[in-house]
């Protein structure tokens, strides 16, 4: 035969016991809770892609040589129509991306002059185009005499690029005799022929990183503004567009 303890004995007893049984509640509870901290596997749990093509091809900003080969007409002493607009347009790319010397690599065959004309029409058509560097004239030896040879003009300055080449292909797209194509993953390849063509388009390389300085208000149109909001009119701009049918339109 049991004595049952008194009520206020036992709820003693079942207060003490409480703290115990929570915590092996917790345990496990706080076992599972754990792996929610670390770093999740998205594509195992959706088909949102972490390797993002932005992640696999990032775009680079480096100091590489900015080249330009031209072929001066060999009727002119100097620099013909063509070349000479060529390379004032590459005196304002060293302008906004160069630094340091300019390179000049003329082609030569022996002991032959430098072509003194062609180096000082050069120099005239940088400084038209807004740069007065330092030149530094070096020869390079022609290989193929049957083969027209450049005059080469180089210098280092930033550049956008992708890290790295295109047209790999790590992993086989069937993947048949893995399970690599059943992850529902981008291909490697994936996205470089389009980051290397925003590198390759990009007129200032800084522009992918940080954003220009903003320009002035246009005092004007806020004086319009403010004016309209103090007569209680509306201060947005009425854009009005005359549609004209192309039956209407004339030929040549």
């Amino acid at each position: 035969m049991s004595i049952s303890p008194p009520p206020k004995v036992a709820a003693k007893r079942a207060a003490a016991r409480i703290p115990g049984v929570a915590l092996r509640l917790l345990l496990p509870l706080g076992m599972l809770a754990l792996p929610g901290c670390a770093n999740v596997d998205r594509m195992k749990t959706s088909s949102i892609p972490m390797d993002d093509y932005r992640n696999r091809h990032p775009i680079l900003l480096s100091e590489t040589p900015d080249k330009l080969d031209i072929f001066p007409s060999p009727k002119i002493s100097g620099l013909d129509g063509r070349s000479f607009a060529q390379v004032v347009e590459f005196g304002r790319l060293y302008r906004a991306n160069g630094q340091g010397t300019v390179n000049i690599f003329v082609p030569t065959g022996g002991h032959a002059p430098l072509p003194r004309r062609v180096i000082a029409a050069i120099r005239q058509a940088l400084a038209e185009g807004g740069a007065r560097p330092p030149l530094q004239v070096t020869r390079y030896p022609v290989v193929n005499m049957d083969l027209a040879s450049p005059i080469r003009l180089s210098f280092i300055g930033l550049k956008a690029r992708v890290a790295d080449r295109c047209g790999q292909w790590p992993n086989d797209l069937a993947s048949g005799g893995n399970f690599t194509g059943w992850q529902n993953k981008p291909y490697w390849n994936f996205g470089c022929a389009y980051q290397t063509a925003i590198a390759e388009q990009v007129a200032d390389p800084r522009d992918l990183v940080t954003p220009r300085a903003e320009d002035p208000a246009d005092t004007q149109m806020r004086a319009r503004a403010i004016a309209s909001l103090r007569k209680g009119e509306d201060p947005t701009t009425t854009w009005r567009t005359k549609n004209t049918s192309i039956s209407s339109v004339g030929g040549p």
